[in-house]
């Protein structure tokens, strides 16, 4: 008696016990492109079911892209070894580059958040005596004793390495503008724990708990700006009621950051204190569609999508009118010239807008090709309309977060070296 198209499904994917595997995968995608005979539900079914039951019956088989079970079973298989190895030499110095940050995106209050190619640099070696030299953006108005985050971020990483914190000696190179909602202090916490787990010589567990995540979020009190600093690109993060997580957007090609940064800072406690306590749910409901918007155009790279998507109701109003009245006609103004999405960035007072068709170097490449000088000159003479003085700042995302780029004693060794020599 011939076999049903469902039995014949399930031997094709069970009759080589997954070494077949990529088989099967081809025929489901032989399903979804269709070709007269394969769209039946019942074979769909069945397939399913098919890798299903594989799956529980033979859990050492890695399906293609089960990156999550892959890596648990390496840290398995690990466990020990990394238990013995998660304490490393210390070290005698360190300099580590942090990018700048963008919070919100829009409606993604304290959930979403983006990394800028703008970077801080930090350097922290042993010393004698605590000392902070500061230069660049902010130098003069950020802390110089132990309340700089960077000190905190510092404690935290000894404190998880158990050890007690050496005195220490802190050059901070900042190039993100200080309190200009740009993360500066996101950029700092994140800096001074990877420096001082360097230092320390300790390495945390990433994968299924976020270690690092965990202490940065823990001292900036949400994800939003710690986690594209630490991971870089878009990230969205949230806590589980267990702990913090984050996971990556996709970020369009060819896409560039405009930001107008005023002259002024602006305190995020003054900008959180506008904010009612009190949400209507006609606004939440504007939120959750647009933070929806905002990430299905990001992940889908459809540019025109992101002026809706971008568009808010729980924070821009409330600062637009109370705290910055910059902020809207320069959104108004940089829409008008072509920008993709325009918005306040974090708290403010930085009002950031994306434009696209961007490639390669765009010093090489037409300006008539893009949009952001354009947008950057509607952006300034709005400003100087409205009575804000400032200036604009072009950049674009950055795939990578904060990273080590020298320690003492090195990484790398002459046979095995790492980027930059590390």
């Amino acid at each position: 008696m011939p076999k049903s198209m469902s039995d014949r499904a399930g031997d094709m994917l069970l009759g080589a016990t997954f070494a077949a595997s990529l088989g099967a995968v081809a025929f489901l995608l032989k399903l979804r492109k269709g070709n007269g005979k394969g769209t039946d539900e019942s074979v769909k079914k069945a397939i399913l079911e098919a890798l299903d039951e594989a799956r529980h019956s033979h859990p050492n088989i890695k399906l293609p892209h089960q990156h999550e079970r892959k890596m648990q079973e390496r840290m398995r298989l690990h466990a020990v070894e990394d238990d013995l190895h998660s304490e490393g030499p210390e070290r005698r110095k360190v300099t580590v580059r942090v990018p700048a940050t963008s919070a919100n995106l829009g409606p993604g209050y304290d959930t979403i958040g983006m990394a800028l190619d703008m970077w801080s640099e930090i350097t922290v070696e042993r010393a004698d005596r605590f000392e902070i030299v500061a230069e660049g953006e902010g130098a003069d108005d950020v802390p110089k004793d132990e309340s700089n985050l960077v000190v905190t971020g510092m404690k935290a990483a000894f404190a998880a390495a158990k050890k007690p914190m050496p005195l220490l000696k802190y050059h901070c190179i900042n190039r993100i503008p200080y309190a200009r909602g740009l993360g500066s202090s996101s950029a700092a916490i994140v800096a001074g724990l990877i420096a001082g787990l360097v230092l320390a010589g300790h390495q945390l567990p990433c994968w299924g708990s976020e270690e690092l995540l965990q202490l940065a979020a823990c001292i900036e009190g949400h994800p939003d700006n710690v986690a594209p600093a630490i991971y870089g690109g878009i990230q969205l993060g949230i806590h589980t009621g267990e702990r913090w997580t984050s996971e990556r957007v996709n970020t369009p090609p060819g896409i560039q950051l405009v930001l107008f940064i005023p002259d002024f800072i602006g305190k995020t406690s003054d900008a959180r204190g506008v904010l009612d306590s009190n949400v209507e749910r006609k606004d939440a409901v504007y939120n959750i569609g647009r933070v929806a918007w905002l990430v299905n155009a990001l992940s889908t790279s459809n540019l025109d999508n992101l002026r809706f998507g971008v568009e808010d109701a729980l924070h821009q109003p409330q600062r637009g009118k109370a705290v910055y009245k910059h902020l809207y006609p320069l959104i108004e103004a940089a829409n008008a010239a072509g920008a993709n999405g325009c918005f306040l960035s974090g708290a403010g007072p930085t009002v950031m807008a994306i434009t696209s068709g961007a490639s390669g170097d765009i010093f090489a490449q037409r300006l008539s090709e893009r949009v952001d000088w354009t947008v950057a000159e509607a952006m300034v003479r709005t400003a100087e309309a409205v009575g804000v003085k400032g200036q604009v700042y072009i950049t674009s995302p950055a795939e990578h977060g904060a990273q080590v780029v020298s320690a003492e004693p090195a990484f790398s060794s002459k046979v095995v070296r790492f980027k930059g020599d590390v």
